[in-house]
């Protein structure tokens, strides 16, 4: 997927990225040593800085992802099986890397998540449970939540193309389509105000020293889990790469809005949102509006490929017998809505709002793994093939 819009026939988006990227290799460094990044957001704007901020962190996260296998679908399926698998091992290696990571920056006063979407507006606990829950059962049926689509997208996985693309129509209808009212009135039933109430440290009367703490320890955990179940150390590495993403995501975009006169939203890594985003600014527009989401999505795209170029993984893979196109378009449908309903994918909410403390992210990906596990379980009794 491109980013790259046109005006007067010339690329855009793509052209000011790429000067981005020129002009903090050549500009002139502080007394700090660091690029002044008050001058690159004075010459090239807000949107043409995240946006190479987000193809910088996608590639990352593309990369990592391929390589390491990082999947929460086959996480839950693993554990639904009475398995503690190698696959486990890699999700939860990412998960405390990013719990981990952000909140060290936090308690070090380099990064400040309280303004973010997930901690400052209202949320819906209805929308985290209902969607949790569809969305758990669609990554089961789909074979693949919305980041694993992507990656699977980039090594020439048909199947995970056309699932993905009905995955984000269904998910924009889902935000500003007919799904709207939907969406909406299963949220509306179960609120929570931002501020201290979304704020699951609050609640839980902890800190970021003692959160930090306590999933370094389970990150040590995790890796000595990995190892057992014989792990590569490269896919460890790779897992660690996935979570790093996600820190890097909050302080890159942290760091521009402190840096802006203009109001910056804080964000990371999410698939959901950004994919309509692209996906509807280039069949719909001329111009795409330039941010952190249209960088990261195709960065993830180019980060994934080029991996499975380099590990001789890349290969075309269509649907079968054995792989009916139907179960993957409910899959998909589900994962759609499922996701705009609970404010996020699997990495959206389950990774990066889980590694701020969103109350009603932990709700999601908590009902993620209930729905993914039942239905697995469910499928294995049912139709052992496709499970």
């Amino acid at each position: 997927m491109s980013a790259c819009a046109h005006s007067n026939g010339r690329p855009i988006a793509l052209t000011q990225i790429k000067a981005v990227f020129a002009k903090v290799v050549t500009s002139r460094l502080s007394e700090k040593g660091a690029p002044m990044l008050e001058d690159l957001i004075d010459t090239y704007g807000n949107g043409s800085i995240l946006a190479a901020l987000g193809s910088f962190v996608g590639v990352v996260f593309g990369a990592a992802a391929q390589h390491s296998r990082f999947c929460l679908r086959a996480a839950t399926a693993e554990v639904a099986d009475g398995r503690l698998g190698p696959r486990l091992s890699i999700w939860l290696i990412a998960f405390s890397a990013a719990v981990l990571s952000v909140q060290l920056l936090i308690f070090r006063g380099l990064l400040d998540v309280s303004e973010s979407r997930q901690l400052a507006t209202t949320g819906s606990m209805s929308g985290a449970i209902i969607g949790g829950l569809m969305f758990g059962v669609g990554m089961i049926l789909a074979r693949g939540c919305a980041s694993r689509l992507l990656v699977l997208s980039a090594t020439g996985n048909l199947r995970a193309i056309v699932t993905g693309l009905v995955l984000t129509l269904v998910a924009q209808s889902a935000l500003r389509g007919a799904l709207a009212p939907a969406r909406e009135s299963l949220a509306a039933l179960w609120t929570v105000p931002g501020g201290a109430a979304r704020d699951l440290l609050i609640q839980l009367g902890a800190t970021s020293a003692i959160v930090a703490f306590v999933s370094a320890i389970a990150l040590i955990g995790a890796l000595v889990h990995a190892r057992r179940n014989s792990v590569q150390m490269s896919h460890i590495i790779g897992a660690l790469g996935v979570g790093i993403a996600v820190s890097l995501g909050w302080l890159g975009t942290y760091t521009v809005a402190m840096n802006s006169f203009d109001v910056v939203a804080i964000s990371s890594v999410t698939f959901t949102g950004p994919s309509t985003d692209t996906l509807m600014g280039l069949v719909n527009s001329t111009q795409l509006p330039l941010g952190f989401g249209v960088g990261l999505v195709p960065g993830v795209f180019v980060g994934a490929g080029v991996m499975a170029l380099l590990t001789g993984e890349a290969k075309i893979q269509r649907f079968d017998p054995d792989t009916p196109m139907e179960v993957y378009l409910v899959g998909a449908a589900l994962m759609g809505f499922g996701s705009m309903l609970a404010g996020g994918c699997a990495v959206g909410a389950g990774m990066s709002g889980g590694a701020v403390f969103a109350l009603t992210a932990w709700v999601a990906v908590g009902c993620m793994w209930v729905g993914a596990m039942a239905t697995h379980r469910l499928m294995h009794r049912h139709s052992p093939v496709m499970a």
